[in-house]
């Protein structure tokens, strides 16, 4: 079975209709001609370009990154949860911020992880055990991914509701996640957005619990832990001694905790759904971890011998990256494509059609893991697959996410076998492309 795509216009859309795609499905934003040029233009108020061209973005994510920041749009629907954090700041305020936090996902720091992430995924495992015969994956991987992140943030998840804060990051995307009429008509960011305000009980829910963490360590002797707090209450500025402060250090961990384990599990529910529609793809890689666990959980010596299974999530977020479009705006006059790009034209990149670019991919919206074998991929332009971003500000936390994804999937492809239900889901983004309404798979336990 084909993995479930989206339909992209082949028109271009009103100013009303572009509105109604953004609040139902940012991917629906992206026209037919996006998946097959390098660069697509347009004017909707300003002038915009989707860029698709693997040398441009080169240069917006290198050579000229600093002509390139993120759009006031992306960073307003960001900035309630996370405020002026690692991920929405620019410049030095982003600089001195990275340096604090880079430590934490050192490789030697990650490869340290690794027993808490098989004792994760040896949950996940029992957890799929007492389902009955189906289960929903989204909330299952969900669960997985929030322990590690806890234990990787504050070394504990004590403070927190798992339920609770999980449904306050899905209120918090079908809200401030959804761009607003008031964007489109280029209303001053004075004027609060209604995403923002049907928000704010979802932000004080997560921002409440992140807080209770924060003051428990203050109470502590900090400095034990080694985790990504501690680094935090240490980290200093070279240049300006500056420390975060306490709003500093709430919205990086806001911002941490979410996306250190929302997109990895949104990965792994995407790696399940695919194999589940390819039964023979799914044999090879039940196989390969079969025969290299047996019924014992991954760790992170076994991730080696396991190739197939990294290839398996490389390609499910190829399909379905976790953040399938960005946005930057323009500071200066710059050329990519041959194309003239001025002052404060909207340049966007969408990752999602990136990702299945007819000149760029073969069987662009076909499952085929075999396309990361290392002979394979080593041939790739390196800026066509970008699934953690690239530049000085590809994601911190990339080599974390992976290894923790390998050793969860792993885990579970050896115990189990997956069956899709129809219907199947759809690809759906506000701030992350989750799979909508849900993905339920049934599931056979192998003994």
């Amino acid at each position: 079975m084909q993995p479930p795509t989206i339909r992209p216009p082949t028109e271009p859309l009103s100013l009303l209709q572009t509105i109604r795609a953004a609040r139902r499905n940012v991917l629906e934003l992206i026209p037919e001609l996006a998946y097959k040029q390098p660069i697509v233009s347009g004017r909707m108020g300003a002038r915009w370009h989707m860029v698709q061209d693997p040398v441009s973005l080169r240069r917006i994510f290198l050579d000229n990154v600093e002509n390139y920041p993120k759009s006031e749009v992306m960073v307003r629907m960001l900035r309630p949860a996370v405020g002026d954090s690692l991920f929405t700041s620019e410049g030095d305020e982003w600089r001195w911020q990275r340096r604090a936090v880079a430590p934490v996902f050192a490789h030697r720091n990650v490869v340290a992880l690794a027993p808490m992430m098989t004792a994760t995924a040896k949950r996940a495992v029992e957890r799929l055990e007492a389902a009955e015969d189906q289960a929903e994956l989204v909330s299952e991987m969900l669960s997985a991914t929030f322990d590690v992140i806890c234990e990787v943030a504050l070394s504990g998840r004590e403070h927190f509701d798992a339920e609770d804060y999980g449904r306050a990051i899905l209120r918090y995307f079908e809200t401030a996640g959804r761009a607003s009429l008031l964007d489109f008509l280029h209303v001053p960011d004075w004027m609060p957005r209604p995403g923002a305000l049907l928000s704010r009980g979802a932000v004080r829910t997560m921002h409440r619990m992140v807080a209770a963490a924060i003051e428990a360590r203050r109470k502590e002797d900090r400095g034990n832990a080694d985790d990504l707090l501690d680094h935090m209450l240490e980290a200093e500025d070279p240049v300006t001694g500056r420390r975060m402060s306490p709003t500093d250090l709430l919205h990086n961990m806001q911002f941490f905790i979410v996306a250190g384990h929302e997109t990895t599990a949104l990965a792994l529910s995407w790696s399940l759904l695919l194999l589940a529609l390819n039964p023979a793809m799914q044999e090879r890689a039940h196989k390969q971890a079969r025969d290299v666990l047996g019924a014992k959980p991954a760790e992170e010596k076994d991730l080696e011998a396991m190739p197939l299974v990294r290839q398996v999530l490389e390609e499910a977020m190829r399909l379905y990256p976790p953040v399938g479009m960005l946005a930057r705006n323009v500071r200066e006059r710059d050329k990519l494509g041959g194309r003239d790009i001025l002052p404060n034209d909207i340049v966007f990149l969408p990752i999602y059609a990136l990702h299945r670019h007819r000149m760029w991919w073969h069987n662009p919206d076909g499952f085929d893991p075999d396309r990361f074998a290392p002979t394979e991929a080593s041939a790739w332009d390196r800026y066509r697959y970008l699934p953690f971003g690239a530049g000085p500000r590809v994601c911190v936390g990339a080599n974390f996410a992976m290894m923790q994804a390998h050793i969860i999937l792993a885990t579970v492809l050896a115990r189990f076998q997956f069956e899709p239900i129809e219907p199947l889901p759809r690809p759906v983004m506000f701030m992350t492309v989750r799979p909508d309404p849900d993905l339920r798979l049934k599931i056979t336990p192998v003994r």
